[in-house]
């Protein structure tokens, strides 16, 4: 068959079997360079979807991190609340009774006397 091509051209057969074994090895070379293509497309399809999932993955626990930091947050507030709310009831009423021994202390007809009454220790002893 070289012979018969070589002889239509009228090049030498030489010339003829060197450019079809150039021609079968560019033909077997892109055969081989597609199948690795896509062997290496399909590979990092694969690979991406893998990160897509890890990222996907994070986000979500991401998400479910913030909503617990956010919840905990949300109840220390409420507890917080809760406390100065008590806190100032206690010292409202810390403060109520100081009036009343104040006012006391200032209607006590002993109250100018160097000696201190049984009233006036009671009073003393009560802000303790």
């Amino acid at each position: 068959m070289i012979g018969a091509v070589a002889k239509l051209l009228g090049v030498d057969k030489w010339i003829v079997g060197v450019i079809a074994a150039l021609a079968l090895l560019a033909a077997v070379g892109g055969a081989i360079a597609y199948v690795d293509h896509r062997g290496y497309a399909r590979a990092a399809v694969a690979y991406q979807a893998r990160i897509d999932k890890i990222v996907g993955d994070y986000k979500t626990a991401e998400i479910a991190e913030t909503e617990r930091q956010v919840a905990a947050n949300n109840a220390a507030k409420a507890r917080e609340a809760s406390r100065i709310a008590e806190m100032q009831a206690a010292n409202s009423k810390l403060e109520t009774r100081i009036k009343e021994l104040a006012d006391e202390a200032a209607a006590d007809p002993d109250a100018g006397k160097p000696v201190l009454g049984s009233p006036s220790v009671r009073r003393i002893n009560e802000i303790r």
